[in-house]
C-alpha cells in the first residue's frame, strides 16, 4: 500500500508539492527522477518509531549534558541568536557536532540499509558519509533559536563536483512555528550570481528576481520519521522557534565515491565513509 502523503505548506499549488515531491516509504527509481527534477524529494517514516526513539533519546541527553563537540547559536550571529556566549542566552546549543562518531546510534543510523538505499538511487553504487559537513544533531530550541537565510550548503563545501546529497531526519515534528526547512523547488538547477547574493552568499530577498523565486517556496510538514534528501545547490532557509518544545533533527551529507573532496580545504579534513 503507498504511504498516505503528508500536508506540506507552498504558496502556490500545494497538490503538486503533494503529488510530485512526497515518496512513498520505500525509496524507489522514479523517487531519485523526481529528486533530480526538484532538487529534493519527503520520504515519509523513512526511520521507525523505535529507530526514531533511540535517537532522540541519545541526542537529548548529550544535549542536556552538553556533551562536546558543540556548536552555539551564539558562534553563528544569524538573527535571533545571542551577541556572545556570554550574553544572556549565550549558552544555546545549535548543533551537536561530529553525530557519527559520538554514538553507535547515530553511526548505525547513517550507514544502514534505510539510508543506503535511497542514496544509491541517486548518487550511484558506491556512496560516502562526509564526516566534514553535517554530520550532526540539529537543534532549534525556544528561546534564543536563530533564524538561517536562503542559502545552498555547497557555497562552503569544495568537491571536485557539486553533487552532494543531504539526508535530514525529523526526531519530532517539523513546521513553520519550530523552525522547520523551507526549500525552492529546482534550485539546484539555477545560477546565482551579481547582486542577487550578500557577501555571506545568503539570497538578498530584497531583489525582484529572488522575491519571485522565495514565493515558490515548499515548506514540508515532517513527522517524526520522514526525511528529507535534498541537493547541496538546492536553496533552503529556516525560521526559528517560537514553541516551547525543542526541535531535534538528525542530518548527514553523502557523496559518490569518484567525487572527491579537494585536497587541501576543509571538506578534505577528515575520512569519508563508505555506505
Amino acid at each position: 500500500m503507498p504511504a498516505t502523503p503528508q500536508k506540506c505548506r507552498s504558496p502556490r499549488v500545494p497538490t503538486r508539492c503533494a503529488a510530485q515531491l512526497m515518496s512513498e516509504s520505500r525509496f524507489r527509481p522514479e523517487h531519485a527522477r523526481r529528486f533530480a527534477e526538484a532538487g529534493l524529494v519527503v520520504v515519509p517514516k523513512l526511520a521507525s518509531a523505535q529507530r526514531v526513539r533511540e535517537l532522540r533519546e541519545v541526542a537529548q541527553t548529550h544535549l542536556a549534558a552538553a556533551v562536546a563537540p558543540l556548536e552555539y547559536e551564539a558562534d553563528l550571529r544569524y538573527p535571533g541568536a545571542p551577541p556572545a556566549r556570554n550574553a544572556p542566552g549565550g549558552a544555546t546549543v545549535r548543533r551537536l557536532l561530529q553525530a557519527y562518531a559520538r554514538d553507535s546510534v547515530f553511526r548505525d543510523w547513517a550507514t544502514g540499509p534505510e539510508v543506503a538505499e535511497p542514496l544509491h538511487h541517486i548518487l550511484g553504487p558506491r556512496v560516502m558519509l562526509s564526516q566534514v559537513h553535517h554530520n550532526c544533531v540539529m537543534t532549534k530550541q525556544s528561546r534564543y533559536s536563530s533564524e538561517t537565510g536562503w542559502h545552498q550548503d555547497i557555497r562552503y563545501w569544495s568537491f571536485e563536483r557539486p553533487e552532494l546529497v543531504s539526508l535530514w531526519l525529523a526526531l519530532g515534528r517539523e513546521f513553520p512555528e519550530n523552525g522547520g526547512l523551507s526549500f525552492l523547488p529546482r534550485s539546484h538547477a539555477m545560477e546565482f550570481a551579481g547582486d542577487r547574493l550578500d557577501d555571506a552568499l545568503f539570497l538578498r530577498t530584497g531583489n525582484p528576481l529572488n522575491q519571485a523565486l522565495i514565493n515558490t517556496r515548499l515548506t514540508p510538514l515532517l513527522e517524526p520519521g520522514d526525511a528529507v534528501f535534498f541537493h547541496c545547490r538546492t536553496q533552503h532557509s529556516a525560521g526559528s522557534n517560537s514553541t516551547a518544545e525543542t526541535k531535534l533533527s538528525l542530518v548527514f551529507s553523502y557523496h559518490a565515491a569518484d567525487n572527491q573532496p579537494l585536497p587541501g580545504t576543509r571538506s578534505a579534513s577528515l575520512p569519508s565513509v563508505a555506505v
